[in-house]
């Protein structure tokens, strides 16, 4: 029977560089690593990834494995099966962790199936148990409306893990770990779809994912103007980005891409400003990994207030542009 050591971080890339997740896991794969005294890896699949492979050792990876052929330069179920299950099976690593991304949630299960193991799914938090160095998981459960513990003794374990939940080490490009590169023959009778066609979504500034502070507004800001303007102009200040709960996207008051919640993105900024949205759950879910979370709606019993760390009970026409040109006064001074 094999012996299972180390983590194993299955990365993702971004434009054909090492994307902000795969930082993010390596960032939490070498805490659990040191708390393991074990290796942590990654792994990495794409047409080239020599300097993404080097930027993973700088972000802490200890070994690397490389799987470079043109047939990968896009993501396909099918392909990157076969890579996955070929090097877990000859490495036999103690945890996998991915992302809780497209990527992450098509391939997870289907790995986990191959495998034979359990899977928990958008995890928020991991740690080691000091006495049986399984993982400990933590995940929201009845729409982020409460958090569950788990652990599992099946070897080896496996883990989502949602974006921004996880902070990235320092880069530290002094950093020595070993760049492994790994062959995969991949059977083309298995592949069963094809990417005919891949495009780009449009964005505008900085994307949700991305940004430090999110302005999102609700159904009670009663259209699309003040997502474009008062939103707008508290978030351009803030160097952040505007979103949405889901009645405005369902009103194309604003695209689809600045829904957040459940069955939206889900986001973790530094800041979230929830300006006149009520706080149900499904929406919630999405911004509830936010370090701070400020309120700003009429109804004073506004379900928002339960998750919020600060909260201003007023009109939004008053409140935003009131607390804007305070923002613009300490920021001049």
């Amino acid at each position: 029977m094999a012996e299972y050591k180390g983590i194993l971080v299955c990365g993702e890339l971004a434009n054909g560089k090492l994307g902000s997740i795969t930082t993010e896991l390596l960032g939490c794969g070498r805490r659990l690593a040191d708390d393991l005294k074990e290796d942590l890896c990654c792994l990495l699949v794409g047409e080239a990834v020599g300097e993404p492979a080097k930027e993973a050792i700088a972000f802490g990876a200890d070994k690397v494995y490389s799987v470079e052929d043109a047939s990968l330069k896009d993501y396909e179920a099918d392909s990157y099966m076969q890579v996955v299950e070929k090097l877990v099976k000859e490495t036999s690593p103690r945890a996998i962790i991915m992302g809780q991304t497209f990527m992450g949630r098509d391939l997870a299960p289907r790995l986990a199936f191959r495998l034979g193991t359990s899977l928990a799914t958008d995890c928020l938090d991991l740690s080691i148990d000091p006495n049986t160095k399984l993982l400990v998981q933590t995940r929201p459960v009845y729409g982020s409306n409460a958090q569950a513990v788990f652990t599992s003794d099946v070897i080896p374990q496996m883990v989502t893990v949602r974006s921004k939940a996880m902070s990235p080490l320092e880069r530290d490009d002094s950093r020595t770990g070993e760049v492994i590169p790994f062959k995969v023959d991949i059977d083309a009778s298995k592949v069963r779809t094809k990417t005919l066609e891949t495009v780009m979504e449009e964005a505008v500034g900085l994307k949700l994912e991305d940004a430090p502070v999110i302005v999102a507004g609700g159904r009670g800001l009663g259209g699309p103007e003040p997502f474009q303007t008062t939103l707008k102009e508290l978030a351009d200040l803030l160097h952040g980005a505007v979103g949405a709960s889901r009645p405005p996207a369902d009103n194309g008051w604003v695209p689809e891409a600045l829904h957040i919640g459940l069955t939206g993105k889900i986001v973790a900024p530094d800041v979230y400003f929830a300006i006149a949205i009520s706080g149900a759950s499904q929406h919630t879910a999405g911004c509830s990994g936010s370090k701070h979370i400020i309120a700003i709606n009429k109804d004073p019993e506004a379900n928002i207030f339960r998750e919020a760390e600060l909260g201003v009970v007023g009109k939004y026409e008053d409140v935003v542009p009131a607390l804007t040109n305070k923002l613009k006064e300490l920021l001049a001074g």
